[in-house]
């Protein structure tokens, strides 16, 4: 049986999708949930540049390491490769839409509701917020992950 793999998408990739797919990694390593994750933005602003220097430091003090993350650009071709597609917001869920022409991957969802908490559906940009906006980042990332592997399976 294939590993299954999971794509986690936001603007610009050097906060929100980085942060959540180093928490996936380890929290899904830690749980034995074997599973293939990776993160891309829906914009180019920040192809090729590491993680926010404020995303990393409050992932290291998490637990968590986003410091060798490069940002990446989603195109038909990468959500093609993928049995989950995770968006961190309805913007970049609809933004999202013109690169799936052609291509065949899983219908791309919001990831906060699998946190399963009653704090909306989105994970707020912390871009221009303060060091509290990126710990919240932290653990609504954390919450969604837990709830993927309540869940035991991505994809349809």
């Amino acid at each position: 049986m294939a590993i299954p793999s999971v794509l986690f998408v936001c603007m610009g990739n050097i906060c929100r999708s980085p942060v959540v797919e180093a928490v996936a990694r380890a929290e899904f390593a830690r749980a034995g949930f074997p599973a293939q994750v990776a993160s891309a933005g829906t914009h180019g602003y920040h192809i090729g540049d590491g993680a926010d220097p404020r995303a990393i430091a409050s992932a290291r003090a998490a637990g968590y390491d986003v410091s060798r993350h490069r940002a990446a650009q989603v195109d038909a071709a990468t959500l093609g490769g993928f049995d989950a597609v995770l968006v961190m917001d309805r913007v970049n869920l609809r933004d999202i839409a013109r690169y799936c022409s052609g291509a065949k991957p899983a219908s791309p969802q919001l990831f906060l509701p699998y946190a399963g908490i009653d704090d909306g559906e989105e994970v707020p940009d912390p871009y221009y917020g303060t060091a509290q906006d990126f710990e919240r980042v932290i653990e609504l990332a954390r919450a969604g992950v837990l709830g993927l592997i309540r869940r035991g399976r991505l994809g349809a």
